[in-house]
């Protein structure tokens, strides 16, 4: 046993630890309740008692040992802690915090909230998730109807069909249904269609809608509503026009385009020489559509208008290319 004893006595003298793990292994092994010390006075319980006046001092000299040299293995990791602390420059430049700054699209969409709620509008919301017949056949999108394949969907169920939406207007058509006129709201919101991503095209994006029904509502307070809107967005000698054009919920209908703001006209590389940038559809809201969701088209008017929230980021910081914006490139970011 005396043997035994000189083994683990030359073992705890050699011990090294270089981290707090390999001091909790020694503590485990030596001084721990199961540890080997401990068995060894369990052992010494059995030794004749002509021994036991031998081995009892070096079986208490062992284990004081081992509880010191426990100690001095903690005083010396907490030193060396403390020396790599004091080795830290603390006249270093600090690494400052950087801030984060609201996105492009998050900035031109509070933009264009505060312009139109001047003009009495409110903001409603609406699912992303919608159904075929508040995004399609509410809006005069008949089944099977050529104009469905202006806007390439995804379709999450066919039966019933349940869809991502690919325009805010369902929230046009959620709203008529659950409110009567006069109704003056704007929808902005993000839409999905199965696009190719490309600079000037992605499979998702984001838009703003707007929707005005109330009494003897005419083309003329359409067009002094978006002529307001681009003034405050793009300048005050802005001016705008209307093209005729085809959308199935209105009628008649129309592209509204502003006077470059870049050039002032004269013709540039934004407006592509032409003097003219296209900014959003409108009209006149179809009378089916009005009855579709319960409201006498005899007695009610409206107009309703749409625009990309990227088209209009990308004319007034000058950007070529969608894909910047859900990128999340921090030194795109940073520049707003």
């Amino acid at each position: 046993m005396l043997d035994r004893i000189d083994k683990v006595l030359e073992e705890i003298n050699s011990f090294t630890a270089s981290n707090s793990s390999e001091i909790e292994s020694f503590r485990i092994k030596y001084v721990g309740k199961k540890s080997i010390i401990n068995e060894l006075f369990e052992d010494f319980r059995n030794v004749p008692g002509e021994q036991k006046k031998e081995l009892g001092p070096a079986l208490n000299k062992l284990k004081n040992l081992a509880q010191e040299r426990l100690r001095e293995l903690a005083e010396g990791l907490t030193s060396n802690r403390d020396q790599v602390a004091s080795e830290i420059d603390v006249t270093l430049p600090p690494i400052h915090n950087s801030e984060g700054s609201i996105h492009p699209i998050s900035q031109t969409k509070s933009r264009i909230i505060e312009i139109f709620e001047r003009q009495g509008f409110n903001v409603e919301d609406g699912p992303e998730i919608d159904n075929d017949w508040n995004n399609f056949t509410a809006l005069n999108f008949p089944e099977n109807h050529p104009a469905r394949e202006m806007q390439d969907t995804y379709f999450i169920e066919r039966d019933p069909d349940v869809l991502l939406r690919t325009h805010t207007s369902n929230v046009q058509i959620r709203l008529m249904n659950k409110k009567k006129p006069p109704i003056r709201s704007i929808m902005p919101g993000r839409v999905f269609r199965n696009e190719a991503i490309s600079a000037r095209a992605h499979c998702f994006f984001h838009q703003v809608e707007g929707l005005c029904i109330g009494e003897r509502i005419s083309f003329k307070d359409l067009k002094n509503t978006l002529y307001y809107f681009s003034r405050e967005m793009f300048g005050k000698d802005t001016k705008i026009r209307l093209r005729p054009s085809y959308f199935p919920f209105t009628e008649p209908s129309a592209e509204i385009d502003i006077s470059c703001f870049i050039c002032g006209g004269s013709g540039c590389k934004i407006c592509k020489k032409t003097g003219w940038v296209e900014i959003a559809g409108s009209g006149m809201v179809d009378p089916n559509v009005l009855e579709n969701c319960g409201i006498d088209s005899g007695k009610y008017s409206g107009f309703a208008f749409g625009m990309g929230i990227e088209r209009i980021t990308m004319l007034k910081y000058q950007l070529d290319d969608l894909r910047l914006f859900s990128e999340n490139d921090l030194r795109f970011l940073k520049q707003f």
